[in-house]
Order: C-alpha cells, then structure tokens, then sequence
C-alpha cells in the first residue's frame, strides 16, 4: 500500500479537482450513465462528507440534521491522466456503502468505512471518476448472526453488522450527522513516481540506552537496491534482501536521545532516511522509547513504565476535531492537541465509539509529546466475529489502520473496544458469551504482527471479576459524576486506571442561546446537554447535584431565582470535583496508575462533555485539569484523625528544590497556624508530607478531633521557588466545607503589559476568594476558576483570542463565587 505521506503533492493528480455532489432516492441511478449533470449538483470537497457539502450550500442544518443514510450520494470529477499509462487510485476511507467508476466501468466496492483501496488502473487521456455512497437504511435490515445481547447506545441494531462509526447515531450523545462521503484523502499516482512503498519502520530502546531500528521497505526499481542505505541520527545501515521480496536494514544507535511524554521529558524525533547514490528520500520519524505495563503486586492493576519510569497517566477521551467535516488534517486537529499539551495532559483515548483518526493526528502527537490510547471502532455490540466474512473484513481493516499510523511513539495503547464486555456482563450473560474471538484473537494477532512494541488491552473496561467492576484492571468509573457518588468514593472503589471517568455537562465560558433564550429547560439549550438514551436524567442532573452537594444551595432554586449564578456555580462544581478527585488518584499511596477524563471536546454546541467547548475555548474544568496535571504538584487529601497530608509530585526530569508553605486561615484571612519547610524532590518521584510536620506540632486541621468550635475555614498550601518566591503551585482544603466559606472578598485587578503585545492580570484580595472567574471577550486567560488566598498576588497570563483586532486591549471583570464583578481594563 502506497503511503501518501512518503509522496510529493504535486504528484496527486486529484488534488487541484473539482468535485460535484448530488443526492438521489436510493436505487434512483444504477450507475453513471444514469447520471443528470443539471442545476442539482452542487460543489464538494475531498476528503470530505456530504454533509459538509451540503451545508455549504444551504441544504443541510448540522442542529436540526436530517438523515443522509436514507439517500445515494453521489460524487463526480474530471481528471487529467497525462501522460498515458499506468495510475494507481488511492483512496484511504470511503464512508460506507460505496461504488465507483472510470468511465462507467466499475472499479471497486467497498462496504468498509475504514478500509483502504489502491486500485491499478490504465488511462490514456482524460476521463470520469464518480463514487455513489449507496443508502446505508437497506443494510441495515440485512439477516446475520443473531445478536447475543442488545444496547440501547445506538439508534439500530443493524450498525452491529456494518463496518461504520457509531458518530451520528448515538442520540442523546451527539447530533444525528451520519458519516456519508470520501471522509479520507484520495490520491492518484502515476506509478513511474513511486519510489518506495510497503515502508515499515520498528523502534525501540534498550535498558542501556540503545536505539533499534529496523527498516523495511519495497524499492519500484529493484536493481538500485545494492547502493541504497538507511540513515538516521548520523548512523547507516545498508540495505539487505528480504525473503518477501524486499529490502530490509537494521542498525543499533548507541545514547540516541529517547521519546517521552511531554509532562516527564522531551518528546525527541528522529528522521529516517533512504539514501539512493545523490538521492534522499524522506521515510518518517521515529521516537526511540520502550512501554512496560505494571500490573501491581496481585496481578490486579494497570500502569505504564515508560523509559524505565512509572508514568501516571492523565487526560481525556478524544471525540473529534468537527463532527461535521470529520477532518484529518493537521490544522484541524492541531488547536484541540495543544490545547490538551497546554493541561499537562499527557494521554488522550480515541474511543470505540468515535471515528479512527489520521496519520496527522499520530504525527501531531509524536511532536507535542502526548500519549495515545486508541480503541478499535467497536462498542457495546455483539458482533458477530464468528462470521468468516465479518473477521476478514475485520482483520483487513485492523491491518490498513495500523499501517496508516505507522511508527509514531505516541501510540502506546490499542484496545479491542469500548464496552463490549461490560454490556454482555450486565445483561447476566456468563463470560464465554460476550468475550470472544473478536477481542481475544483477530485483533490482537493484527496488533501483533504490526506493532510489538505497544500493548494490547482487550476491552474498556475489563479485567476484574466483572469487566466494569473498577478495583481491577481497566474501569469505566463514574461513581463521582453519573452515580452521584460523595467525593470520598473516588478512593472507595479502588481505581486503577480509568480509561474514562468524570462525565459532567460542563457549562461553556459564553451559555447564550440563539434568539435569546435561557439556559435552564429552554429546548435549545437541552439540546446541547448529553443524556444517556432512556435514563430519566440527564449530565447536568449530576453536575447540579454536586452543586447542591459542595454548596449547600439547591441548584433548582438557583435556576429559578438567578441564571448567571447558577451557571456560576456549576463551573465551579465541575472544576472543585475535577481538582479533588486528581489529588485523591495522584497521591503517592494511591493504586490508581492513570485517568481519563469524558471527554475532550464537544460534539456540538452548549453544555457537553467536553472541557472544552467544540470551538476549542476551554471550560471551567479545563482550567481545574490543568491545575491537576501539573508536573510540578502540590495537592492535599483530608485523613481524618491522621489529619492533613501534603503530596509532592515532580514528574520532569531534573530534581527541584521547593519550599512548602501551609497556612490556616479564620475568617478566610486571619492565620490561626502556618509552617514551612525547604526540601528537593528528586527527579520522577512523589513524597507525602504531613500538614502537622511543617506545622511542627499538633494541630486540627482536617477539623477531625472537633474539640470545640472550628477554629479555622480555609488551609492553604503553597509550593514556591525558595530563590524567587515565585508560586509554582497551590492546594487548598475547607475543613467545614466549602459552604461555610464567607463570601464578599474585595477582588482588585491590574493589567501590565510586556513585550510582543503580551499580557499580564495580577488578582489580589482581601480575604480568600473562592472559584474566581475572569471574562474577557478579546483575551483569554491562562487559568481561571481558581481559589485565591490573601498576601499572595496571583498573576494570570492573557492571550489574545485568535478573531481579535491586533491593536485590542484586555478588558474585562473578575469575580469570586457569589461576589460582585470588579471591572479591569488595559491603561
């Protein structure tokens, strides 16, 4: 298979083509010659959907969508084959059902929405590509496997037996957007360019710090292989014969510079090269690094070792870059990317429910130093794998999206689905019923054969005595968020790693309505706001239930009395359960090895999952996961009559020194008692600290002993430079609860400007302040919905938002929770 990236554009004769569209009753047109070149055609872009098209054109509402798999889509082009001879059309996804033909001869079907095709052809002029994307309704009736068990995520039981995503038919979870159209690049290739293809590159690093590399590849003109070599980081190897008729080299890279996770090193790529006598010819990048998993001492758990180092590993569940383009280029997908970089975040899982993404995802993430854990396009099914046409189909698939990623070091983990498991498991059926070949066989030997170096988990969840039981293995945990779970359950269930967790509907910076309508039970704002399909409740059920549960106010009665306030106090609830429960998993005593937050980015516009909204802007709890993510750390955990402890995370690779400050605080201001203590945390390591040794004797500071009134509302704990001063962190604890904190703090705000146009927001106040949020329409800041203790200025970063006139000044207003705005502006 040609890999697209190893060519020159200019070589794709179907880049500069135009395309057109046109939408038909299903089975209205056999072929092209049926075909009608009037009015009702209208442009198209490829790669690209139908409903991207069509929404250009005015015909398609992605709010109110209506249904495109009831209809045949077709797609017409002109291409020049000059000169004559021999192509090779490439097409790398075509979503679903779909026919095509040059010049009315068919040249290939596909009914595999992630299968590749490379098609020989012979052309000797121009000539007429048209695709026909068939209406998916009518196969979705057609007679299989009886299904095992059924599901209620998916709109028809029939996608079970269509190799589709799930994307647009998961009501409740996103708009109903059906994936029709050459969702992926198609190229065509004179095949006198093709140089190299078949490239396979396999990196790994020894526990000395020795690269491997091996190299393979197939050469169009065989005889040039004897002067051929492979380069990378100033060393070569020359290029050997293969049994299968290519050509291999293998070389060992002594003290090669390894990949890393960005938040526990430098992520360091090195190109590989083939050297043809004056010639060289790009193949890639590799990133040398070496994946352990440590399943603890009871065979029960589940964490990464990467380099040699216990990597706790935290982020979210990607959904997609725009659920109406399903995109896969790098502009596309690179804001949300460094978006999840700029969190700390150091993994992100592309979920079984979502669409595979493509290379430039991988290549994004190799750069930026993120993980990746990619499920399989499987969930909550029962497929029927035992069906010797579905497993083919399966294993070409699960062959042509490896190869399609390549060797990017990002990927570390790839997973059988999503929830397959767990939905047999809670239907009562006995395990032989819902695991299967499918999980256990086709797709790990595919993995295998492909990547060695990555780990293959076979379902999320599974691994403990039931697959969605969170104290063994791989869990879904929603016992905090969905379950209405105390906070204090985060540590109850034992998590080990949660390969989704936390699903709030998370409420964006700006909640306006079109035509005015309010937030609360306006239709147009429930529209925005995820729901599982027959739950009697929905996500911001859970998140005002925590807002009740932090706040001691009931958020019905907010809704009804004050909307902005309780618009405001969900940001806060989702951002305080955000921060608490990452302290609760990131402690050093903690089984939990990892953690990914439901989900990225939202589907849709309003009051998704996603901690950021689908135009990228971050949310409230966006801004309480950078602040838990942080490689640097300082958090606490309330230990009851063991009192408070202090956790100190240093994930980077170089030791710091630090100075820990804990102060009580009456009154959020007056200090009842205070300690500090100098220390280095060495590199890759976490220490616990009691809040009483700084404090140097006894104190109640969890309020625990209770003897006599509380003498304090507010600890604050501050990780500091002990050269500068500089705050490099902050924790905070509320004895009595976060509904005793006395609100009316005085809030002053200052604007300083520095150089190339930046700018800076120092926030004072009088009294500890509570959640404080700043709003300004052309800036945006680098945290937000922080607590704020007294003596202390905070400064906040504020970068101009990308629609912004150059010349624009910060201006704004902060607040605390339940205060009033206190305006700034730039002099």
């Amino acid at each position: 298979m040609l890999d697209l990236r190893l060519l020159d554009r200019s070589q794709n004769r179907l880049l500069d083509t135009s395309w057109q569209l046109t939408v038909t009753e299903p089975g209205a047109w056999t072929d092209p010659s049926d075909c009608t070149h009037d009015a009702s055609w209208i442009e198209a872009t490829v790669p690209g959907t139908a409903a991207t098209a069509l929404a250009a054109a005015g015909l398609f509402d992605p709010r109110t969508p209506d249904p495109l798999h009831t209809k045949d889509i077709w797609y017409h082009t002109r291409i020049e084959a000059t000169p004559r001879g021999r192509y090779r059309l490439v097409s790398l996804g075509l979503a679903t059902i779909c026919e095509a033909w040059i010049d009315g001869t068919p040249i290939l079907i596909s009914d595999d929405m992630f299968t590749a095709h490379d098609v020989a052809l012979d052309l000797d002029g121009p000539a007429e590509l048209t695709f026909c994307f068939r209406a998916l309704t009518p196969h979705l009736t057609r007679k299989g496997p009886r299904a095992r068990w059924r599901t209620h995520l998916a709109d028809d039981a029939g996608l079970r037996l269509v190799r589709t995503t799930l994307l647009g038919h998961m009501p409740g979870w996103c708009p109903s957007i059906h994936a029709v159209g050459p969702w992926r690049p198609i190229a065509l290739i004179a095949e006198t360019v093709v140089t190299v293809e078949d490239v396979r590159l396999d990196a790994s690093l020894e526990e000395d710090g020795t690269g491997q590399l091996s190299a393979s590849l197939r050469l169009a003109q065989d005889k040039i292989a004897d002067t051929a070599f492979i380069r990378c980081a100033g060393w070569s190897a020359p290029l050997e014969r293969s049994e299968d008729g290519g050509v291999r080299a293998r070389m060992l890279l002594p003290g090669i510079e390894p990949w890393w996770p960005h938040t526990h090193g430098t992520a360091y790529l090195h190109p590989v090269e083939l050297v043809i006598g004056d010639r060289v010819h790009p193949l890639g990048r590799v990133g040398f690094r070496r994946i352990e998993v440590d399943r603890g001492p009871n065979g029960d758990g589940f964490g990464l070792i990467i380099n040699g180092v216990p990597v706790f590993c935290r982020g979210a569940v990607w959904t997609n870059a725009d659920l109406l383009r399903l995109p896969c280029d790098r502009d596309s997908y690179l804001p949300f990317l460094e978006r999840a970089r700029d969190a700390h975040m150091n993994m992100l899982r592309i979920g079984g429910t979502m669409a595979p993404e493509g290379p430039a995802f991988f290549d994004l993430c190799d750069e930026l130093g993120l993980l990746v854990w990619m499920d399989f396009p499987f969930a909550n099914f029962d497929y029927p794998a035992q069906d010797d046409a579905f497993a083919e189909t399966v294993a070409r698939e699960t062959r042509d999206l490896m190869r399609s990623i390549g060797s990017a070091p990002s990927l570390v983990i790839v997973c059988g689905g999503s929830e397959v498991y767990q939905q047999g498991a809670m239907m009562g059926l006995p395990e032989e019923r819902w695991r299967g070949p499918l999980t256990t066989r086709i797709l790990p030997d595919c993995v295998s054969a492909a990547r060695a170096d990555v780990t293959y988990v076979e379902n999320a969840p599974s691994g403990g005595a039931l697959p969605f039981l969170p104290n063994a293995g791989i869990a879904h945990y929603y016992g905090v968020g969905a379950y209405r779970r105390p906070l204090e359950d985060a540590r109850r269930a034992e998590v080990r790693f949660a390969a989704e967790c936390l699903a709030f509907s998370n409420v964006p910076e700006h909640a306006d309505l079109p035509g005015g309508g309010a937030p609360g039970h306006d239709p147009e704002w429930k529209r925005g706001v995820p729901r599982d399909r027959g739950a009697g409740w929905d996500f911001e059920d859970v998140r005002d239930h925590y807002v009740t549960t932090l706040y001691g106010i009931s958020a019905l009665d907010l809704r009804y009395g004050d909307a902005s306030a309780y618009l405001d106090h969900g940001r806060a609830a989702v951002a305080e359960v955000m921060e608490a429960t990452f302290a609760e998993w990131r402690r050093p005593a903690s089984p939990c090895r990892g953690a990914l937050v439901w989900t990225l980015q939202d589907l849709a516009k309003g009051a998704g999952w996603g901690v950021l909204d689908v135009d990228g802007a971050p949310k409230s709890a966006w801004y309480a996961l950078k602040r838990a993510f942080r490689p640097l750390k300082v958090c606490v955990t309330d230990e009851g009559n063991n009192g408070l402890d202090i956790h100190l995370h240093n994930d980077t690779q170089d030791a710091q020194e630090v100075r820990v400050e804990i102060m009580c605080l009456r009154d959020g201001r007056l200090a009842v008692a205070s300690g500090d203590a100098t220390m280095t945390l060495a590199a890759h390591d976490a220490c616990t600290v009691a809040a009483t040794e700084l404090i140097g004797s006894f104190f109640d500071v969890t309020y625990a002993f209770r003897f006599g009134p509380p003498s304090h509302d507010v600890v604050h704990v501050r990780l500091s430079d002990p050269q500068s001063g500089a705050t490099l962190d902050e924790a905070f604890h509320f004895p009595i609860g976060r509904a005793r904190i006395i609100p009316g703090a005085t809030l002053t705000a200052t604007v300083h400007s520095g150089p190339d146009d930046t700018f800076w927001l120092d926030v004072e106040t009088d009294r500890f302040a509570q959640s404080v949020a700043i709003a300004d329409t052309g800036f945006l800041p680098d945290d937000n919905w922080f607590h704020l203790a007294p003596g202390n200025a905070k400064r906040v970063r504020l970068a101009p938002r990308a629609a912004i006139d150059a010349q624009a000044r910060p201006t704004g207003d902060i607040r605390a929770l339940g205060g009033v705005p206190v305006a700034y502006s730039a002099a």
